[in-house]
């Protein structure tokens, strides 16, 4: 089997074993390379790479859709076990081959970086974690299938986690109570799975840095990551940056709205429920009228982007309403041979559906603007960055909202929608200087943090520190049990503050559309083209911003969206 018949699609193909692509990888290995045709052999590799990668994301997209589904959760189980560990073997190999060569940057315009990634890469190798990264994908099918089982019973019917979670919006505070405590009680009644699950995860991430001869996790993931532009004192610079700057405007926050509530505190079923006093925010119901009004709103941000998005949904290549043994979360997965996005989420009809979806479709807008780069590698443009794609659009999709733009809301929801979305960012960055300070701490701590009671206890400090505002009383086992509720610290460790920097990209390029919204959202596009092609500093800078995240920067940042909270109540 040649790359002469090299299969345009997946359709047909058995994905799940390694057969399926095994010729390929020879082909390439036995190649003669002398008569200099470097690029057709590297614009082959890339076209196998692309197989391998989509037939991943279609399997894993299955197995999310149900996760009590036996033949796609089978499916899942070969890949991991049969494909992704001789295909991680062979690409290696291919690596070694291409670095061998001493590429010439001039002959290949634009993947300096990537070749850099490669040489990253390909010195990190190491033949023996390969089962025990086969090992850690099964336990985080495992952390899945234990969330994804998680129903209670409603009013006699049967609900999931995403379903309980509408109920903290309810007005009647004993109903957001009773819903909160059911969510902890399917929590803590698989506390010890969830401990044991982790401290086995702990050990095999453990062995990975030691094989690679790195002092420990953190060391690894940083280079795993290709984290070339920073490294972990810049993400405690941010973290202080955060309980200087942030944390204050965060009490603000909360103590305006335990005043509206009119509550002596604050109790955790308090904190996602509108304070306005006026009946929460009901935007739309269902995928389908889900769909069409944002794609009223993208129409008005851009209608290239609108155009992105209408052709998803006529592929198909969404699903978002919620529904029992579903994954949790949501997502956008790249299909690289199509050169296409897939978006998954967990809808039930509320706000929050529908920044998730502005947000996973500004995923899905990077795939599509990177799409004519030519090799696949490209396509993986660094984390931080990806997220400022989706932050960004979720920013620059607000003034568009309401009804008369074709959105979700009266003007007076749009603007109550709107300071909801800016009190999120607000709040959302003590809570991620709380999962990343973990995650250092647990790294870099691994006999202290192979006790799960020692996690609850760097959890809970943590929490004091930065969200200090949240009342816990009598709740201590809720409260230090809190990091088995983030899916990033069993799924993708450290993978969490890229949503902060992100955060601070988006927040920048949101100011600039503020004087020159065209501006702005072009140049946002013309970063996202880049794909992977260039640094992060790089990145941000094509986009309109910087990439530092000191007390000034975050000052600068969050005196903006104060102010912009205090415009937007005057239209309430």
């Amino acid at each position: 089997m040649t790359f002469n018949e090299f299969p345009q699609s997946i359709d047909g193909l058995n994905i799940q074993r390694w057969e399926t692509y095994e010729h390929y990888f020879e082909d390439l290995l036995s190649r003669d390379l002398s008569n200099g045709d470097l690029q057709a052999w590297l614009g082959d590799w890339s076209k196998l790479s692309a197989l391998v990668w989509e037939a991943g994301a279609v399997i894993y997209i299955k197995k999310s859709l149900d996760t009590a589904d036996e033949t796609a959760e089978q499916a899942f189980l070969d890949f991991v076990n049969d494909v992704q560990p001789q295909a991680s073997v062979a690409d290696q190999a291919l690596k070694k081959r291409f670095l061998s060569t001493e590429p010439d940057p001039q002959t290949f315009p634009d993947l300096a970086v990537t070749i850099r990634s490669m040489q990253n890469q390909a010195d990190l190798f190491r033949d023996e974690n390969v089962p025990l990264q086969t090992e850690l994908a099964k336990l985080g099918n495992e952390y899945d299938k234990i969330t994804g089982a998680m129903t209670a019973r409603w009013a006699g019917e049967e609900k999931n986690l995403s379903q309980l979670e509408v109920f903290l919006l309810e007005r009647d505070r004993e109903v957001r109570e009773r819903a909160w405590r059911q969510i902890m009680t399917l929590w803590l009644k698989d506390r010890e799975r969830l401990n044991q699950l982790y401290v086995d995860m702990l050990g095999l991430r453990r062995q990975l840095a030691n094989n690679a001869g790195l002092e420990d996790y953190r060391a690894y993931v940083f280079r795993e990551y290709d984290r070339f532009d920073y490294v972990p004192e810049d993400c405690f610079t941010f973290h202080d940056a955060i309980e200087e700057v942030v944390v204050p405007l965060a009490g603000k926050i909360y103590e305006k709205r335990r005043q509206r509530l009119g509550l002596k505190s604050l109790r955790p079923w308090d904190v996602d429920v509108d304070s306005s006093g006026l009946p929460t925010l009901k935007p739309y119901s269902g995928q389908d009228e889900l769909i069409k009004q944002t794609l009223n709103i993208f129409q008005e941000v851009d209608p290239v982007l609108a155009h992105h998005y209408a052709a998803m949904a006529d592929a198909d290549l969404m699903d978002l309403d919620t529904r029992t043994g579903k994954a949790l979360g949501g997502y956008c997965s790249t299909l690289p041979l199509r050169r296409l996005p897939f978006i998954f989420m967990n809808g039930a009809g509320t706000h929050n559906d529908v920044q998730t979806m502005l947000h996973e479709a500004g995923h899905a807008f990077h795939v599509f603007e990177a799409s004519d780069l030519p090799y696949v590698w490209q396509l993986d443009s660094p984390m931080e960055f990806a997220e400022v794609a989706s932050m960004s659009m979720e920013l620059l999709a607000s003034p568009y909202l309401s009804a008369g733009y074709g959105g979700f809301y009266t003007d007076s929801e749009a603007a109550r929608a709107r300071i909801e979305h800016l009190e999120s960012v607000v709040l959302f960055l003590p809570y991620m200087a709380v999962v990343d300070a973990f995650q250092h701490w647990v790294y870099t701590n691994p006999d202290l943090a192979s006790d799960p009671a020692n996690c609850d206890a760097a959890w809970g400090e943590l929490w004091d520190r930065f969200m200090p505002q949240i009342d816990y009383s009598d709740l201590e086992d809720e409260r230090v049990s809190g990091w088995h509720r983030k899916l990033h610290i069993f799924h993708i460790p450290f993978y969490y503050i890229e949503y902060g920097m992100a955060q601070v990209g988006a927040l920048q390029v949101w100011r600039n559309s503020l004087t020159d919204q065209e501006g702005a959202v072009a140049a946002y596009r013309q970063a996202l083209s880049q794909g992977g092609t260039r640094s992060l500093p790089e990145l941000f800078e094509l986009a309109g911003a910087e990439f530092r995240f000191d007390v000034t920067m975050l000052s600068d940042l969050m005196a903006l969206i104060e102010k912009s909270i205090n415009e937007l109540e005057a239209r309430v």
